[in-house]
């Protein structure tokens, strides 16, 4: 629920979507920049990916044919005994293989390459954001979209967990092969089969535009959508901390960080993208109502679905998810989304005002949101 600015200066440059409302400046995106990066993608990422696919190939690959010949008895044995072993772990391989190809050097020595512009100090301040606010953050996240799971954990757990040999810069790492490994495997689908992804459409299968509206979420949308449609406002050195963690994600996970440079970059990509690219479809109806279907009775707060309905409708407006198919919940679970919110502000600002417990709360979420990944 988007809450009303009455002093809010309006004039050509004024735009609403969504029933957010903001002004067009230099910073946003244009048709053409859209345009330009739904056909630009992650090079080295997938070049690598293509190296590490032709030189340590799937198992079934290697296995030929005769695995056609087994009876399913055998099959069901060697499922067993293998384990895990079927999955290649890319990271690992990376790792444990870059000094024997150029192109695997490029990228693992990218990727453990420091930027000039990271600063330790900010990147851990930006950390602690996310567990200052993390029911809210979390809530955001869930509603607003698909919920990043034990990868942005991992990334914000502590420093080094961010920094290589962490479990967070490895976790990118992996993200960006597996983005490699899909958007191959989309392309291939597609040009045996036109219908199954127009490209000339959506542009190439996980392009920089997607990936740059997904560091987006977790980042703008937060700060400026998320945040305050549950009455909680950032200081600005908060907001440039959280920016400066996701810039850096951005980075390993090869998706263009200079738009990431500032937080008016930032919020002027979620603005374009908001105002540009949020078309809900029939398909986009049916994922929306799926996640809440997974979401409805489960642990650990085992919400309702009208409960859950009222988080979507506060969090993304009435005029979405009509589009959406959204279910309208009654006064009563709009009066509990009410409750949450004042809960959350109480909470949140509470413990922002003192640093003492402001710390011993960041500590204790992170730990408990590590262990809730790891279950």
């Amino acid at each position: 629920m988007a809450w009303p600015n009455p002093l809010r200066k309006r004039d050509e440059n004024t735009c609403t979507a969504w029933g957010y409302t903001f002004q067009v400046t230099a910073q946003h995106f244009t048709k053409d920049d859209t345009a330009s990066m739904k056909m630009s993608y992650d090079k080295l990422g997938e070049a690598a990916y293509d190296r590490l696919n032709g030189l340590y190939p799937p198992p079934s690959e290697k296995q030929g044919t005769s695995q056609a010949t087994e009876d399913s008895e055998a099959k069901d044995r060697r499922s067993s005994a293998e384990g895990k072993s079927r999955k290649r772990d890319m990271f690992l391989l990376l790792r444990d293989h870059a000094h024997e190809d150029r192109v695997l050097s490029s990228l693992w020595t990218e990727v453990n390459t420091i930027p000039q512009w990271v600063c330790w100090d900010q990147i851990a301040r930006g950390q602690e954001v996310f567990y200052r606010y993390g029911g809210p953050a979390l809530t955001g996240l869930a509603f607003q979209s698909l919920l990043g799971g034990m990868h942005i954990l991992q990334c914000t757990k502590d420093l080094y967990s961010i920094q290589p040999g962490g479990a967070g810069h490895a976790s990118s790492i992996r993200v960006r092969l597996l983005h490699a490994a899909v958007r191959r495997r989309i392309t291939r689908l597609a040009r045996s089969n036109p219908e199954y992804f127009n490209v000339d459409e959506y542009g190439v299968p996980i392009n920089d535009l997607d990936c740059i509206a997904t560091i987006g979420t977790f980042s703008a949308t937060l700060i400026w959508l998320s945040f305050p449609r549950q009455g909680i406002w950032l200081k600005d050195q908060e907001i440039k901390d959280y920016i400066a963690l996701f810039r850096y994600i951005a980075y390993l996970t090869g998706t263009p960080t200079e738009h990431f440079e500032t937080p008016a970059k930032a919020k002027a990509i979620m603005e374009s993208l908001l105002r540009d690219e949020i078309s809900p479809s029939a398909t986009s109806r049916i994922l929306a109502n799926n996640i809440l279907s997974c979401l409805e009775n489960q642990p650990p707060t085992f919400s309702s679905r009208s409960f859950l309905e009222a988080n979507c409708r506060w969090l993304n407006g009435n005029e979405l998810c009509d589009q959406l198919g959204i279910g309208r919940p009654s006064l009563y679970y709009w009066a509990l989304m009410a409750g949450q919110v004042l809960f959350f502000m109480a909470v949140c600002y509470t413990y922002r005002a003192v640093p003492a417990l402001d710390q011993r709360k960041i500590a204790a979420s992170a730990d408990q949101a590590v262990g809730f990944g790891t279950r």
